[in-house]
Formats: C-alpha cells, structure tokens, sequence
C-alpha cells in the first residue's frame, strides 16, 4: 500500500505521456528508479510499522507477553493486553486441570482402595458376625467420603461456570442452622465436640442452597475443633444478615481468597495435615460461590474469643477463633 500510494501519483502524470510516444528516452529509466526507491520506503516503513505486532507475535508464540514497549501504539497496547489476559487464564485453566486430575488419582483412588480391602475381607469369609458389622460400618464410611467428595467436584465444576440457580422463599434462618447442626450432630459426638446454634433472622433465600453452603463450612470446622464449634445467626452493621460458623480450631494456612478456589493446583497444610492438590479448597469454594450468587460474601477472620460477660476473668490458654461469615445483603420484614 505505501508502495502504491508512493509510485502512483508519478505513474500517473507521465502515463499519458508514455502512451503518446513523446516521452524523452530518460523517462522509462526514470519511472523504474521511482518505483524501486518507493517499493524500498514501503518494505522500511512497512518493517518499521509491523515491527511492534512482529514482537507481540512472537511473545504470544513464547507463551508469555511481557510489558509493553516504548514505540507500542495504542492499538498494540490493547492488544498485549487482551493477549496477556488470555494467556493467564489459560494458564490457571491448565493448573486446575492438572489439580483436578490429582484429585482424582489420588483423593477418589485411596476410599475405593480401602472399599476394595473391606470387601475381600467381607467375601473372604471366616469373620465373626462383630467384625463383619465392624467391617461393614467401615465400607460405609469410605462410600459416604467418596460421594462427599464426588458431590463436591460437581457442585464445585457447576458453580465454576457461574451456574448457580436460586430458587429464593422467605426462609427462617436460625431454623436452618438447626437442621445443618442436627444433620452433623453425630460426627461432632464421635470427636467429642459440642455444637451449638443461636440467634434469629429471616431472609428471601434458597434455602437448600444455603444449607449446602453452611454444611461444607460446618464440616470443616468440626474437623479442626479442638472443643467445638458454634453456628449463629448474627447482624450485620450493613442492615443485612450474617450466617456465622466459629470454632477453636488452628484457622486457614492461607488467606481465603487463596484456598476458596476450585481445584486449586497448589497442596495445602491445615492443622499439619497434607491435603493434596484440588481437595483443600473445593468447599470453601462452593460456599464462597453460593454467598456470591445471593449478593453476598464470604469473610474469614481470626479473633481471640469472646467473653461471657464485661467482668468475666481473662483465659490466657483459651486459643483464639476462626470465624467465617456468609454475609446476606438483604433481611426480609
């Protein structure tokens, strides 16, 4: 094009001349050099042009798109940045891939392994009637991990697509801390943990939502308590509602924005134990999504604990306490 519009206004005066048979004997050699030194100014200034998008091009190649440079246009400049965007999902679209393939080698492979030992164990026969139940009592527990964690992998690849119907009713919610304590009673008596609910709200919800969201953070602070964990309906300084889940236990090894993501690629240690790639976030997630999808959030914190009363006397052994809060924007009436 540059050659074109270089060469073309002199093809154009001495082209008449040259259809005539007037034109000096120079003229031919003439328009030839012109056109040479215009096709040259094209290749440099064309070079010179696509020089930056040359550079982009093989950043992009290279699978990573540096800063921009000193003689970027504007229209590279937002280009470098869409691709570096892309780029980066890609990437966090691959590490989760990856974490969600260790998840399934290793978190779905050890109940199955375990089920399949209990199972020989029950057909190999020659077991008295106590440990066959015992034994039994076992398989159950390792099928009810493994279709607690396959639940959770769907809840979690569901929600990661920003598919998150609500079905919303006015909802007691002091009631529906009750049923998540009630359903979760018998696993905090077997660590001998207490589990308390207190406090009253309503709020226009999806309540089986909720009490998914409230169950995965229930759990897991059953599964660190060191005395117990308390479920409560608090208010907000916003005007909304909060849904609190507090416990005694160690607290997250990272913060919330770190752990609460779907397959995360990175291993986490809670309590000194090792969790594996894609397990340690999945229900921190879903809650996290689940408080999103009603307007809320989901805020973690770590505070010493509260007093029973304005005089009551300090403990210095008592430990502090890990506080998540599903926040609610809206109370109805």
């Amino acid at each position: 094009m540059i050659f074109l519009l270089t060469f073309l206004p002199n093809l154009t005066i001495t082209l008449p001349t040259l259809l005539r048979g007037a034109a000096p004997t120079w003229l031919p050699l003439w328009m030839v050099a012109v056109a040479g030194v215009s096709a040259l100014t094209g290749y440099v200034l064309s070079g010179a042009l696509l020089r930056p998008l040359h550079r982009l091009e093989a950043e992009v190649a290279g699978g990573r798109v540096g800063e921009a440079h000193g003689d970027d246009p504007a229209e590279v400049r937002a280009l470098r940045t869409a691709f570096a965007g892309l780029l980066s999902r890609l990437g966090t679209e691959q590490s989760r891939r990856s974490a969600f393939m260790a998840t399934l080698v290793h978190d779905l492979k050890t109940p199955l392994i375990a089920a399949r030992h209990l199972t020989r164990l029950l057909t190999g026969g020659g077991l008295p009637e106590t440990e066959r139940r015992g034994v039994g009592e076992q398989m159950l527990a390792e099928t009810g991990r493994l279709l607690t964690l396959v639940d959770q992998m769907a809840d979690a690849h569901r929600f990661e697509r920003d598919d998150v119907q609500l079905r919303r009713a006015p909802t007691d919610l002091h009631r529906l801390l009750g049923s998540v304590a009630r359903r979760l009673s018998p696993r905090a008596a077997e660590r001998g943990l207490s589990l308390s609910v207190a406090g009253q709200g309503e709020a226009v919800v999806d309540a089986a939502a909720l009490e998914r969201a409230m169950t995965n953070l229930t759990e897991n602070a059953l599964r660190y308590a060191r005395r117990g964990a308390a479920l409560s309906v608090v208010p907000l300084p916003s005007g909304g509602v909060g849904l609190r889940v507090q416990d005694d236990g160690p607290g997250l090894a990272a913060p919330l924005a770190d752990l609460a993501q779907p397959f995360n690629a990175q291993p986490a240690t809670i309590a000194g134990q090792q969790y594996t790639a894609g397990t340690a976030g999945l229900g921190l997630f879903i809650a996290r999504r689940i408080a999103e999808a009603h307007g809320g959030e989901l805020h973690y914190s770590r505070t010493p604990p509260d007093l029973p009363g304005d005089h009551a006397p300090t403990a210095p052994s008592a430990p502090p306490l890990t506080t998540f809060t599903l926040c609610l924007p809206e109370v109805s009436p």
